[in-house]
This record gives structure tokens, sequence and C-alpha cells, in this order.
């Protein structure tokens, strides 16, 4: 009987694991270098987002995932407000390497970041004096699966390069 809970104790621990240990906004910033003028002026922003992941790892099995996202919304050419928010989280991850612990923390973190940090930009934006703004949801799984096949296609042509020299 004991061996059987030794056995399914050692089964635990090469189990993959995952799980959330905290979520905090690293750095939070918001400009509105036209007011009052651009409140005098109708509201039909054009908007940009520019977002970005990264991640380190903390300790063993502990990884920092950072989502960068900026948002700048004009009106013609005058900028009506800036927001930059990097959210971050402190994830465990044990059990899962290589390419998949690169899609958890290139694409599944990020996803689990996202409504935060969505949250504190609508935030920002509604303190500042502007309509409310809900940025649509992202399919960081998509993004994540171009930027891998962008980085796959630069290191075949940096070897067929070097290939032909």
């Amino acid at each position: 009987m004991a061996e059987n809970q030794q056995a399914a104790g050692n089964e635990n621990q090469n189990q993959p694991q995952f799980a959330l240990q905290r979520i905090y906004v690293k750095d939070l910033s918001f400009e509105s270098p036209n007011a009052p003028m651009v409140f005098q002026e109708q509201w039909k922003p054009q908007v940009n987002l520019d977002l970005n992941t990264a991640h380190t790892k903390v300790s063993d099995n502990q990884y920092e995932v950072v989502l960068s996202m900026t948002v700048t919304a004009k009106l013609d050419e005058k900028v009506a407000y800036i927001v930059e928010i990097q959210q971050a989280g402190v994830f465990m991850v044990a059990g899962i390497e290589g390419p998949q612990l690169g899609q958890m923390l290139g694409a599944y973190c990020p996803t689990i970041l996202f409504p935060y940090a969505r949250e504190a930009i609508d935030g920002a934006v509604g303190k500042g004096s502007f309509p409310a703004l809900m940025l649509a949801p992202v399919n960081f799984d998509a993004i994540y699966a171009q930027a891998l096949k962008k980085k796959q296609e630069e290191t075949a042509g940096e070897a067929g390069a070097e290939q032909t020299h």
C-alpha cells in the first residue's frame, strides 16, 4: 500500500503543472497632450493598439510574463490620449518543456493577462474624461503562431544565406 502511494506521488511530480501565482500592474502611464482643446472636437478617434509579450524565468518553475500594450487615440493628427501598460503575472509551470512551454508563456499566459490590462486601460481612459474604451479580444495563439513562423523563416533564410556564401 505504501508503495502504491509513493508511486502515485512520483507520477504527480511528472505531471504537467500550471498555476497563476500573482497578477500585477508593473507600469501604467496615461497622457493627454492636447487636453483641454481635444474635448472641443467631435469624438471620432482612430485608435491604434500595439502589443508585445515577454517572459523571464524567476526561479526553477516560476516565470514572469509581461504583456505590454500601448493604445493611441487620435483625432485627425492630434493625439487625444496615449495609454501604456505593462500587465504582468507570475506563473508556476512544471513538467512542460520545449514548444509547449513556449506556447504556454507566449500565448496562454498573455491571454490570461489581457482582461486585466484591458480593464486598467479603460479605467485610465475614463479618469482622463474620455469615453469608455473596450478593446476587442486578442487571439494570442494566432499572434504567437505568426511570430514563430516568422522566426523560422528568418532562421531558414540565414541558413540558406550561409550556404550560398
